[in-house]
């Protein structure tokens, strides 16, 4: 459904404005009127990563007027294969500092605003009560839940992406209009039911398909043509080269914009909500974890190990720790693997960071080796803290 403009158009376009945009005011849908609204936009991007990247290039090649950028890491090499907004001379600088001078190439006409801090309970309403449209790009759910109770309770739309190996998908939330991402995906999925992008990977150029629909939408909602995607989900194959549609309906039900609500306000733990670890894994690492250092000293103490590395068989292509096995996660938690475990030796399982070991040691534990202990911080704690020659991703 067509909706009205975002936002009222700004007094004029300077001579520069007009020349730099002019093939914008030359589109009937879009002109002098459309531009102006563009000017007189603030917009912030949750987050200056993958999708980011894309989102925040065009945003200002678009000519939005405001573009706030909130991102509290930092520019790692790893980041360049997809992170297309910042360069090898930025690693190590601020992602939102970082991204602030590119913008800057692109164009100098649009004000920058950066937060470059953790986006949380205590800040998201206020920083998001400056700007007239949030474009989210985060890659966690704990975020995701945070950035659509706080637009709910604040009445601003926003435009979602995720993006996941192959796979991504859009959706424009806005709860005077349609559903919200709770009426979408009422509950966070299980803990380690789906990777992060940090631990199965994505192609790099997957981030440019799903920003630019984004970016697409965000222009939409601004200027108020076409038909913005609220109420329905955007769903992209890269493999296949396949754009497919959903209807997305308003749920009566929904716990925040239904008719019965019963969050009023924004979560006290949004990590906790959404469990980045089970309560069974939780329990299973209390006094049952030990630093990579530790294992470092078991090792070179000659203590009679099976390190078991649960990670996925291209992670193990990358780096591994010497003396580990590779038994992944998903034989552990079928029970496929578990004849493979002896009896006789100390079990110590690690992951990339820690999060698959937890839930591996759970399985072990409930399988009866009760002794089995996992690495705090898996294999980037070992690179960190252990062997910096070992190349990270």
């Amino acid at each position: 459904m067509a909706l009205p403009p975002l936002v009222e158009p700004a007094a004029e376009l300077s001579i520069d404005e007009i020349r730099r945009y002019s093939r914008h005011l030359i589109i009937p849908d879009v002109g002098m009127d459309g531009q102006k609204r563009l000017k007189n936009a603030k917009v912030l991007a949750v987050g200056a990563g993958g999708l980011g990247s894309p989102t925040l290039l065009y945003l200002a090649a678009a000519g939005v007027g405001t573009l706030g950028i909130i991102d509290f890491d930092t520019v790692d090499e790893s980041n360049l294969q997809r992170q297309i907004i910042h360069g090898v001379s930025d690693i190590g600088t601020p992602k939102a500092e970082s991204a602030a001078r590119s913008i800057a190439e692109v164009n100098p006409l649009v004000n920058v605003v950066i937060h470059n801090t953790a986006l949380d309970r205590d800040n998201v309403k206020e920083i998001f009560s400056q700007y007239d449209l949030i474009v989210d790009g985060t890659d966690n759910f704990a975020t995701r839940y945070m950035v659509n109770d706080a637009a709910v309770l604040l009445g601003k739309p926003y435009v979602w992406g995720s993006i996941y190996r192959f796979d991504g998908q859009a959706s424009v939330f806005w709860e005077e209009h349609g559903p919200c991402y709770r009426c979408l995906y009422p509950e966070p999925p299980p803990p380690g039911m789906v990777p992060s992008c940090a631990e199965g990977g994505v192609l790099g150029v997957l981030c440019a398909s799903i920003g630019s629909i984004q970016v697409n939408e965000a222009i939409k909602l601004i200027t108020g043509i076409g038909e913005p995607l609220v109420g329905r989900l955007m769903v992209y194959d890269a493999l296949e080269m396949e754009y497919r549609k959903i209807k997305v309906r308003k749920d009566p039900n929904c716990a925040l914009c239904g008719e019965n609500p019963t969050v009023t306000d924004l979560l006290e733990d949004y990590e906790d909500f959404c469990g980045a670890v089970s309560e069974e894994a939780q329990e299973a690492v209390t006094g049952s974890t030990i630093t990579a250092r530790e294992l470092k000293e078991w090792q070179d103490s000659g203590k009679d190990l099976f390190l078991v590395d649960v990670r996925e068989p291209a992670e193990w292509e990358i780096n591994r720790i010497p003396g580990a096995v590779l038994i992944p996660k998903g034989e552990i938690l079928s029970g496929e693997a578990l004849a493979k475990f002896p009896q006789d030796r100390q079990i110590v399982l690690h992951c990339k960071s820690g999060v698959r070991s937890a839930e591996a040691l759970a399985a072990i534990k409930v399988a009866g080796f009760k002794d089995a202990v996992h690495v705090q911080g898996g294999i980037v704690s070992w690179v960190n803290t252990v062997d910096p020659s070992l190349p990270s991703y």
